[in-house]
């Protein structure tokens, strides 16, 4: 989406071949360049290179976007210590790493828009996503420190909070769009239709926009109101066995 409106792009992920795949594809797709590392966000040194990186070949970073994350079902009893911190390992500390590398090597002096893509899961205590909700939580109280004090130096800072999106790992986790059990999640939600990737890409779109340009320090909920009337405990949507799946992290 950002590709189409004259964005050229840095993704940065650990898997390296999956990125460059995907930075082709969005080259051809779109005629812009995409710029694939290989970076591993919880690591603050990897972190710096990738910036620098960026910073060389494209003289410039006017808009972040902060999507690493790792989740799960599982019950707080069978969560297990280090799959706990593992998760806030990627989505808080990661969130952190980059947004205070990027602000500090470049949108101090420059400005620029920061979205940290989070999750509603924490606002009711959501079962099975004690690690994650946690981690969201979190995320959602850098987005309001980060947009208090890096305000003056023209950075606005938003997170953006999706709702069941078609197609990733959550879905699957329900069953997948054949499912009985994803039929029922859908039926419940107000707007009654799950969302696609491409309804994430406009509502980021429209935080990085001018149309946005007095936002900052706020979570806009895309999620077509399903936090609203979403079951919980959600493994009665899912399976009768699901509250005794355990981490394996």
């Amino acid at each position: 989406m950002l590709h189409r409106h004259g964005c050229t792009t840095v993704i940065a992920s650990r898997k390296f071949d999956r990125l460059k795949q995907s930075a082709d594809a969005l080259s051809i797709a779109t005629g812009q360049q995409c710029l694939p590392i290989q970076m591993d966000v919880r690591k603050p040194i990897e972190v710096m290179n990738t910036v620098d990186e960026a910073i060389s070949s494209f003289k410039r970073i006017d808009i972040l976007i902060n999507n690493a994350a790792g989740n799960f079902l599982t019950p707080t009893s069978g969560l297990s210590f280090n799959a706990y911190k593992t998760v806030l390992d990627i989505d808080t500390v990661g969130t952190f790493n980059v947004s205070k590398v990027i602000y500090e090597k470049y949108m101090q002096n420059h400005g620029g828009v920061i979205i940290n893509i989070t999750a509603t899961l924490y606002y009711r205590g959501q079962t099975l996503q004690a690690h994650a909700g946690s981690a969201k939580a979190a995320i959602d109280a850098l987005t309001k420190h980060f947009a208090v004090e890096w305000g003056p130096n023209n950075v606005r800072v938003i997170g953006i909070a999706p709702g069941l999106v078609a197609g990733t790992g959550f879905a699957m986790a329900i069953g997948g769009v054949d499912s009985d059990a994803y039929r029922e999640y859908v039926s419940g939600i107000p707007l009654h239709r799950e969302s696609a990737k491409v309804d994430v890409a406009h509502a980021v779109l429209f935080c990085v926009s001018p149309a946005a340009k007095m936002i900052t320090g706020h979570t806009l909920v895309a999620d077509g109101g399903s936090w609203l009337t979403f079951a919980n405990p959600v493994y009665n949507i899912i399976s009768p066995t699901a509250s005794n799946v355990k981490s394996k992290m």
